[in-house]
């Protein structure tokens, strides 16, 4: 078995030894649970609004898509209430608060970057995602699995990783490679995170323009004509068939490219200069920065409340 995802590799393991260590898993997540409040939420809702994690996006992030973690951990009322929320209803949960699947796919997106700062709020002060630690019996999975496989968050009733959420939920059900530019896993090679949520009414709009976003950035996209190599997002590598699989449904007289789909979202000119080049040019997948999207960065450290390993059997309610 191998799980990939933004980085996260686990090496093939087999037989008796899977089931040993996966059994493991089922202990070995910390479920990180909303706080408490004074009056439980409301047993329905008429509709499912993402007002609060506005509130969250447009007080503590920035043009830039950092978040001022520390000011957040200190005046966490929204984003608790919003976590409340998607905690208590989800499309699977209360299908009739999502009719269309815009509804699902913004509610998903929002709830993906919402449970990235809930995280990272709940172990903070980090200086990377990296920075949360597995459980030391999982030394062969990669740093990143302690965030997103070993973290898990509630949804509509229900306990996921963040891992499972974007593979299962986001990535398998819609099949739209631009989710790549809207999920924002609390990291500086992401992209950047926006000032407000996504919504179903403008959810194409809004995936189109973070798109075109993120391609804009010089970390993400450039040509350098002196050593004639495309630069590329490690996102670009991670999940290219996402990209080229979706191209050839689009056009499938024509041979799909992971370039062909960047070019659809380049402007006239840059898309031009692409088209010219890039049978010449090499690409070059640029590595990951992990580093936290902070506005106040901090000093590598480790985290020794999960050094140990020893609180991973237990729910967090922080």
């Amino acid at each position: 078995m191998i799980l990939f995802s933004r980085g996260l590799l686990i090496v093939p393991i087999r037989g008796a030894l899977a089931i040993f260590l996966f059994g493991w898993v089922a202990i070995g997540c910390t479920t990180i649970r909303p706080q408490p409040m004074e009056a439980p939420p409301p047993s329905s809702l008429q509709t499912f609004s993402h007002e609060r994690f506005d509130m969250v996006l447009a007080t503590f992030v920035d043009a830039q898509g950092l978040v001022d973690y520390a000011r957040l951990q200190q005046n966490p009322q929204d984003l608790e209430a919003y976590y409340r929320q998607i905690a208590a209803y989800s499309p699977d949960s209360h299908p009739e608060l999502f009719t269309t699947a815009e509804h699902k796919l913004a509610y998903w997106i929002n709830a993906y970057n919402a449970g990235a700062i809930k995280i990272v709020t709940t172990y903070y002060p980090i200086a990377s995602v990296l920075e949360v630690q597995k459980p030391w019996l999982f030394f062969f999975m990669s740093d990143q699995a302690g965030f997103f496989f070993f973290r898990r968050l509630a949804f509509g009733g229900k306990t996921t990783s963040l891992y499972y959420l974007e593979n299962k939920v986001i990535r398998e059900r819609f099949g739209d490679p631009r989710i790549h530019f809207a999920v924002n896993c609390a990291s500086l090679g992401c992209p950047r995170l926006p000032q407000r949520s996504f919504e179903a009414r403008t959810l194409n709009r809004q995936l189109d323009h973070e798109t075109r976003r993120f391609l804009a950035e010089q970390r993400n996209f450039r040509i350098d004509h002196a050593n004639r190599t495309i630069h590329l997002s490690a996102i670009f590598e991670w999940y290219h068939e996402d990209f080229t699989q979706w191209y050839q449904a689009q056009f499938p007289e024509l041979r799909a490219s992971l370039l062909d789909y960047i070019a659809l979202y380049l402007p006239p000119e840059r898309s031009k200069t692409l088209q010219e080049v890039r049978d010449r040019y090499t690409i070059s997948y640029e590595p990951y920065d992990w580093g936290l999207n902070d506005q106040n960065p901090q000093p590598p450290h480790r985290n020794e409340r999960s050094a140990t390993g020893l609180d991973f059997c237990q729910p967090i309610d922080r």
